[in-house]
């Protein structure tokens, strides 16, 4: 066996998502800048076992298309930036095209959007590196993120969770 060997895709997206992702708290502070990006006037959180179990954010923003689901679930995907001038002129919140993909490397998330003037929604689901094709589903504009069991194929990130109490106050301190 080589010495030096490239790392499966699922263990680099479970690592970048550690450095993203460092608790509950974090997930939600990248959630509520990409709802704030979306141009969202109303985003509400719920929250169970201290976002660790549950962690939703729904926010009545200007929503992705059908067609960028999955890419918004992919790394380094941004409608934010796509050159050089950009990236020094950022003006947004969540411009790394990070965030999503991070999050859903290591939880079950389920991403639920209805793109200003779209007729309806669409929803995908991913868990770990699998992801579904995308469904009609009910949602009034803007997106709705659900992020369900963090780091359920990472326990050893999950160990250094704190108590569902103290994973609870950072998220309300971030909110």
């Amino acid at each position: 066996m080589a010495a030096i060997q490239v790392l499966p895709d699922l263990l680099v997206n479970q690592i970048a998502a550690g450095e993203v992702v460092e608790r509950p708290a974090s997930a939600l502070k990248e959630l509520l800048e990409n709802s704030l990006d979306a141009g969202a006037r109303e985003i509400s959180v719920q929250l169970a076992g201290g976002g660790a179990k549950l962690l939703k954010v729904t926010d009545d923003g200007g929503g992705i298309a059908r067609g960028d689901l999955a890419l918004a679930l992919a790394r380094h995907a941004t409608s934010k930036i796509a050159t050089l001038e950009d990236l020094e002129r950022v003006a947004s919140l969540g411009f790394r095209g990070e965030a999503l993909a991070s999050i859903a490397a290591v939880s079950r998330l389920t991403l639920a959007s209805r793109h200003n003037g779209d007729k309806h929604a669409w929803v995908i689901n991913a868990e770990g590196p699998r992801l579904t094709e995308p469904e009609p589903a009910a949602l009034g504009s803007g997106t709705a993120v659900e992020v369900a069991d963090l780091y359920f194929n990472t326990p050893a990130r999950r160990k250094f969770l704190k108590t569902e109490a103290t994973e609870y106050a950072h998220c309300e301190e971030t909110f």
